[in-house]
């Protein structure tokens, strides 16, 4: 297991992780899939108002699959392009991507043992079927779950796939989702966690694109205690290319934690990444990104900015970006930033009168649109911005009452 002392674990909670307190869920009868058509709204369980709504947003003719504490529930869809089946786990993919510093993923390790019913989804060959959304419950307080998703998009095909991790309970969730885009296939891919305050995910989502492909891959983090995420884009033939998206928003003592590579293996291949957060209250945020590019792997266009805004004085962010280049004629840089509201902003809002109360408001949420604009599954964009606003009155209604305890 890995401790804070490897460099990749560096900032991490790693070390407050006790595998201990975590138990696999009772195993329970699961469907193969699809069973058919059915709207799909019909399998979200009312009361989870969000995940209802994101689900909602994407259409009725889209494929759903659904599974509860690692199992799958059901799964609909009457899209003939698009196939999905259930994977005894020895037939499920190992991850091989991104292995940093020659070290194998621990967790990427737990979930090969012990998810329990991989899925697999292929898009057929030069098709372009409606969205496929996925969504993992957490039902069990004290589980440790193992959701793993592989997607593979044949070539000249065009697909999009959301996933959203969401529950309430008190878990260990290790979801681990493999993307390979075969030649001239395009991929947009959106995970959506919104685990519940006491929950740790410890995720790794990995693509694989191919000649002339393209990915667009994102992730919008709002929940769990601990949440990292790493993302991993491997470009292995000529003319691929990868763009990364990432906002999150952290508050109370959440940490949001994101590692990426953009592993560029091939030449004349492109990558972009762009990840923005806020941090409120004491929460904390890392980020730290490696663009790799190999030997051989010449004409390699690659860019990497992280920016991170702090609202109050407990709040922390650190951002770590690297480069790792082996060969000549590439055009590589990365960036980033960590700072407060800037006073300037404040002076312009103000100075045309909008009121002091509501300029950082303004600010912060105009901050994360820049990447909610972007995010792959265009039609879930107005309920996240209404979700983010949300949980920004939280953080600023807690700020507000610590402020009055204080002496």
């Amino acid at each position: 297991m890995p401790t804070s002392e490897l460099e990749e674990w560096r900032y991490s909670r790693i070390d407050a992780l006790d595998l201990g307190r975590y138990r696999l869920p009772a195993s329970a009868p699961a469907s193969n899939a699809p069973t058919g058509s059915a709207p799909v709204t019909a399998s979200v369980t009312a009361g989870r108002g969000l995940v209802r709504a994101l689900v909602a947003s994407v259409g009725r003719g889209a494929t759903l699959i659904e599974t509860h504490d690692g199992q799958v529930a059901q799964a609909h869809g009457s899209d003939r392009s698009v196939s999905v089946e259930r994977l005894s786990a020895p037939d499920a993919k190992h991850v091989e991507l991104g292995e940093l510093a020659g070290e194998p993923d621990a967790f990427a390790i737990l979930n090969r043992a012990f998810a329990p019913a991989p899925v697999r989804i292929r898009v057929a060959k030069g098709s372009a079927p409606d969205p496929i959304v996925v969504v993992h419950w957490v039902d069990t307080d004290g589980a440790a779950l193992f959701p793993r998703l592989l997607v593979e998009v044949e070539e000249q095909a065009e697909a999009s796939v959301l996933e959203v991790v969401a529950g309430p309970g008190a878990a260990l969730v290790v979801p681990v989702t493999e993307l390979e885009v075969a030649a001239a296939a395009r991929l947009s891919y959106l995970h959506v966690q919104l685990l519940g305050p006491q929950a740790w995910q410890i995720g790794l989502q990995a693509s694989r694109v191919g000649r002339d492909a393209s990915v667009v891959s994102a992730a919008v983090s709002l929940g769990g205690d601990y949440a990292r995420m790493r993302t991993d884009s491997a470009l292995v033939a000529p003319g691929g290319s990868g763009r990364l998206l990432a906002l999150y928003f952290g508050s109370g003592t959440q940490m949001h934690d994101f590692r990426t590579v953009q592993h560029h293996q091939a030449p004349k291949t492109s990558s972009d990444l762009l990840y923005k957060g806020v941090v409120a209250n004491s929460s904390r945020s890392v980020y730290s990104g490696l663009i790799r590019v190999e030997k051989g792997a010449r004409g390699t266009n690659a860019f990497q900015t992280n920016r991170n805004l702090v609202l109050h004085e407990g709040a922390h962010a650190d951002s770590v970006p690297n480069l790792e280049i082996e060969d000549n004629d590439v055009h590589c840089s990365h960036a980033s930033a960590v700072g407060p509201i800037s006073e300037d902003q404040r002076f312009y809002l103000e100075s045309r009168g909008v009121p002091p109360s509501v300029t950082d408001r303004l600010i912060a949420l105009g901050f994360l649109d820049d990447v909610l604009a972007q995010v792959p599954v265009p039609a879930v964009a107005p309920i996240l911005r209404e979700a983010l606003a949300e949980k920004l009155t939280e953080a600023e209604a807690a700020e507000s009452a610590r402020r009055e305890t204080q002496p």
